[in-house]
């Protein structure tokens, strides 16, 4: 199946960012959607695809399940492989999808292919279960990574996350009061989802012009 791609951004950009989709929204969600906005709306060139799995759901209209997170790790370099850029190349997404492409960033960075990894709403653990940790890899993550997490992220709230031993490769953004999608809860923030995207996103365009100039760590 060709690789389908949803793109946004005008030239000139300031760098190119691959996201991929979560475990249970489609490329072209609400969620996705805003996300891709935001970081447009900063000069970046944004390109979103799907997983098989997600595009089938689409042709054959079921809900089919996702694989385990690794068994997507060679779609997503078939994405990269598929995808035409010109200039500083970071890779990402959101919850599931910024996990894949956690799990083969230092490969990708070792051999000068990506600039760095955006994440927003790290699935650190699944719902409930705290103490099934999927953060081994991120110890010893050698790629600039940005992590975009809502504090009360039922996947790795604030609390949570400060006490895990992650890279020193990674840095957290946080977004008060955020949930999953960073949504807060106006009342009890003071903020509306759409500041904390646009927060989000004046955040990673700010990171990625750093990490363009950084020399390589390997």
């Amino acid at each position: 199946m060709p690789i389908e791609f949803l793109e946004l951004g005008h030239k000139p950009t300031r760098a190119t960012v691959l996201l991929a989709h979560g475990a249970g929204a489609p490329m072209d969600s609400t969620g996705m959607t805003a996300i891709a906005e935001a970081l447009a709306a900063q000069e970046l060139r944004v390109v979103r695809f799907e997983f098989a799995y997600m595009a089938q759901r689409r042709t054959k209209g079921t809900r089919r399940p996702p694989p385990r997170a690794d068994k997507l790790n060679h779609e997503y370099m078939a994405a990269i492989d598929a995808l035409h850029v010109d200039g500083p190349l970071f890779i990402g997404g959101k919850s599931m999808g910024g996990r894949v492409a956690s799990m083969i960033a230092d490969e990708l960075f070792k051999a000068d292919q990506i600039a760095g990894l955006i994440c927003v709403g790290y699935p650190f653990h699944p719902i409930g279960k705290p103490e099934k940790l999927r953060t081994e890899h991120l110890q010893l993550l050698r790629t600039p990574t940005l992590i975009c997490q809502g504090t009360r992220d039922q996947f790795g709230s604030k609390h949570e996350v400060s006490e895990y031993e992650l890279s020193p490769a990674i840095e957290l953004s946080w977004f008060e009061d955020g949930d999953h999608d960073l949504r807060p809860r106006k009342r009890v923030s003071g903020f509306t989802h759409a500041d904390h995207l646009k927060s989000m996103a004046t955040a990673a365009v700010a990171w990625t012009d750093r990490i363009s100039n950084r020399p390589p760590a390997f």
